[in-house]
């Protein structure tokens, strides 16, 4: 897949960041109403289900014989152990600070796509990528409340690692599937996986089909899940993977600023300065040297 458009990325971009934000305060009313993973496997299954509806006109594409340990492997890390290990640890630590070491992701992106990928590695993008997890920490400090759990904190960081693994491994082998049948079969075998753990674990008659739920699961079985996370695997085989992980820094502030505009929650310091942290960061990752600059439109003019 080649580069995307500066319009086209930054669009993409915007929906993925908006969608995400957003799916915080909706699965956290949701949650009011639903045992956890039933929760996140059901929504994860429908949504499954509705792309596989979608994709079997390209059913050619699937290449299956193939290319099916792509798709095992990038359910397992970025469905199964992601969506199921934030569940489990969830109940371990507070929301505030399980986010927080979730979205040291973006990091570990940025490491393993340097050992991994071969992508540039300079000071500024390291400096970028402090920041920008130094800036989820501030937005987020008044959630670090609730008694510390190191086995909470130990399956954050493998939910982190599992995220990063499986966007690295999706940019490094990615464009040898396609794109919509990766995010369906990832969504429809880890939703199976994930609901059918939640039946066994939890009870279906728990589940109440008040309109806050129903709303959840919709928006995360089209939104959500399947949408967001194929122009998010889009924007990842099409640029540097480090540098589209570390948007993600913008979910938790778009989430507290939704919550802020809707909810009506307060302004704070914290929030001021946790998107200050974030923009600066985002560009520091993002921004390319002048002689970058020189050097292409040197290979231009010589073309």
């Amino acid at each position: 897949m080649g580069e995307l458009s500066r319009t086209r990325t930054a669009l993409l971009i915007t929906f993925l960041v908006l969608v995400w934000g957003l799916c915080w305060p909706i699965y956290k009313i949701a949650l009011n109403y639903t045992p956890p993973i039933l929760f996140s496997g059901m929504r994860t299954l429908l949504g499954g289900i509705l792309l596989l509806i979608i994709s079997i006109p390209r059913y050619k594409h699937i290449h299956f014989k193939e290319t099916w340990y792509i798709y095992l492997i990038s359910t397992v890390f970025n469905v199964i152990l992601f969506f199921g290990l934030q569940t489990v640890g969830l109940q371990y630590l507070p929301s505030g600070l399980f986010s927080v070491i979730v979205y040291f992701q973006p990091v570990l992106v940025g490491v393993l796509a340097w050992l991994w990928l071969g992508e540039k590695m300079s000071g500024l993008k390291i400096l970028g990528l402090i920041l920008g997890f130094l800036g989820v920490m501030v937005i987020s400090y008044k959630s670090f409340s609730g008694q510390l759990s190191i086995t909470g904190v130990v399956i954050a960081l493998i939910t982190a690692l599992s995220w990063a693994i499986g966007t690295v491994f999706v940019k490094k082998v990615g464009n040898k599937v396609d794109a919509l049948w990766l995010i369906t079969i990832q969504c429809f075998i880890g939703g199976m996986v994930m609901t059918g753990i939640g039946f066994g674990t939890e009870s279906f008659a728990a589940i109440e089909w008040s309109a806050p739920y129903v709303s959840g699961l919709l928006f995360g079985a089209i939104f959500g899940i399947p949408l967001a996370w194929l122009v998010y695997f889009i924007l990842v085989r099409s640029g540097e993977a480090s540098k589209i992980a570390t948007y993600t820094f913008l979910v938790p502030l778009i989430a507290l600023v939704l919550g802020t505009i809707f909810l009506h929650e307060a302004v704070t310091i914290y929030l001021i300065i946790g998107l200050i942290l974030i923009v600066t960061s985002i560009y520091c990752v993002n921004h390319k040297p002048k002689h970058q600059y020189v050097s292409a439109s040197h290979i231009h003019s010589a073309k």
